[in-house]
């Protein structure tokens, strides 16, 4: 649920953003939701204790959770936090945290943009 919810999220903000045409979409795109990119950003988060206990527990759950596909372009550590991310995403909009979610998506981004 969490990299749909990313993803869609991302979309929106790079097609609002730079109106461009489909692979300047895709290419953009994956600067936010790679794997490694995930995984820097979660890092970046909880450095900044961004996370209250209730999140880093379901954070952790996400990131030790039995994984039934192999990790494509990425190690395996690096796929794990990915999915850390994704996981607390996937639980606020489920939880309908809106407010939180918007946060923390919002952040993201703009960890992301720091990065460029």
């Amino acid at each position: 649920m969490g990299d749909g919810v990313l993803d869609q999220y991302i979309r929106k903000y790079i097609i609002l953003k730079l109106k461009s045409k489909p692979h300047r979409l895709h290419q953009e795109a994956k600067r936010f939701v790679s794997a490694k990119s995930q995984a820097q950003t979660l890092e970046k988060l909880i450095e900044h204790e961004w996370f209250t206990d209730e999140e880093m527990d379901i954070i952790k759950r996400g990131r030790n959770a039995k994984s039934y596909t192999k990790a494509k372009n990425t190690d395996i550590q690096t796929y794990r936090k990915s999915s850390g991310l994704e996981a607390i995403i996937g639980f606020l909009y489920l939880d309908q945290r809106h407010e939180r979610l918007e946060s923390l998506l919002e952040r993201i981004v703009q960890y992301v943009e720091e990065r460029r």
